[in-house]
């Protein structure tokens, strides 16, 4: 393998989301991923839709670039395998609900017993303390009590959760530098490192200013639809025959704006000098961009505010994201074959780096794929000792 993260072992000891998207993350960039499931029961997410046949297409992305295996972790012999995977390991992620890993002998300090430089990632709800540390925690709940849809959504309109799994996927964010941090750490003379990762807290974290905002002025943001709080003009337009985004919130872009809808004198109007002035009369100004916008189908707006040196987009679909040029120069689509589908179109890496990267060598593999290779080759298993653990259900 290679890529800048070739060399770095992680074992996954987490399921469905925000651990798979960390664990993902780190497997494109060349960690070798050990993902451990359950011998009846895989993750969660192998029974997401879509599904092509009898294979769910969430899982096959989600679980690129991953090794599986299967083990009952609930059983001494489990215990004692993690142990051993463990032992050869730089990073642990894991997504129990807090205690579940003591209660089987595998929480930070029993694993830091046999690997005193592991990096232990934990991954909750609200986190491994407070009054709410041992309650099931999911996306949803995050999104509702970090101040997400509260703020998400038109003025009239209710509440808005988001039609992807942010909390999961911020939190995988998190989960994924929490990791390397404590590599790094551990590499400039530290020792293993428990790294605590909430969903609640990761999206609340994506909200600069707010706390603030709260205890200097005692406001609290409410929904503004597609216009942004502390920006102006921003929004989405309706152009004659669909939607064109636009952001200019620097002076001059606000300038080249008001020139290319043909009303210059919107630029020396004193209303409009400054953006903190164009926040306050930001319907106004709206109303001036849409005007223009309606004479024009969204390809003539955006050609003509794109020559002008502005920045706009139409609201873009897959198929429109498929039929970019910029997302095809960047490869932000890849084929990957797999052995069960064929060719198949997935995200490209993020983030690129120069040199060598290891990019996608396969998508999500099948349930317990890699016992062999992992038990037999890599961990030693002799042949009579893991037909039995087979045999006993327990791999």
């Amino acid at each position: 393998m290679n890529g800048p993260l070739a060399g770095l072992r992680v074992l996954d000891l987490s399921g469905m989301i925000a651990g798979g998207f960390a664990t993902m993350t780190l497997a494109d960039h060349g960690a070798d991923v050990v993902m451990v499931e359950h011998p009846e029961h895989g993750d969660p997410i192998r029974e997401w839709p879509p599904f092509d046949g009898d294979h769910s297409l969430w899982w096959k992305a989600l679980a690129r670039n991953k090794r599986c295996v299967t083990l009952d972790m609930n059983s001494d012999e489990g215990t004692a395998l993690v142990h051993e995977l463990a032992a050869e390991a730089d990073v642990v992620i894991e997504n129990f609900r807090p205690g579940t890993l003591e209660s089987w002998g595998l929480g930070p300090d029993a694993l830091h017993e046999t690997n005193e430089d592991l990096v232990v990632v934990r991954i909750s709800g609200y986190g491994q303390d407070g009054p709410l540390a041992e309650q099931p925690g999911f996306g949803t709940v995050a999104e509702a009590m970090s101040g997400f849809a509260h703020v998400n959504g038109f003025p009239d309109s209710e509440p808005l959760l988001p039609p992807i799994s942010l909390a999961d996927l911020a939190a995988g964010q998190y989960a994924t530098m929490g990791a390397l941090f404590g590599v790094f750490d551990t590499l400039t003379g530290g020792t293993g490192r428990v790294v605590d990762v909430s969903l609640l807290e990761s999206l609340f974290r994506m909200f600069p200013s707010v706390p603030e905002k709260y205890d200097r002025l005692d406001e609290v943001d409410e929904r503004t639809g597609n216009r942004h709080p502390n920006a102006a003009p921003r929004n989405v337009y309706e152009a004659s025959d669909g939607y064109v985004a636009l952001s200019a919130s620097s002076q001059p872009i606000f300038e080249r704006v008001a020139e290319c809808i043909g009303r210059p004198e919107l630029i020396e109007a004193d209303r409009f000098a400054t953006n903190r002035k164009r926040v306050e009369h930001a319907a106004e100004l709206d109303g001036y961009i849409e005007a223009w916008m309606q004479e024009r189908t969204a390809t003539e707006a955006v050609a003509a505010l794109t020559d002008a040196d502005a920045v706009a987009s139409e609201i873009y679909d897959i198929s429109d994201i498929h039929a970019d040029a910029q997302y095809d120069a960047r490869e932000a689509i890849v084929t990957v074959e797999d052995s069960d589908l064929g060719p198949v179109e997935t995200h490209g890496v993020v983030p690129k780096f120069s040199g060598e990267t290891r990019g996608i060598d396969r998508l999500g593999p099948g349930h317990g794929e890699h016992n062999d290779e992992v038990y037999l080759e890599e961990v030693g298993l002799d042949e009579d000792t893991y037909t039995s653990l087979r045999e006993e259900g327990v791999i």
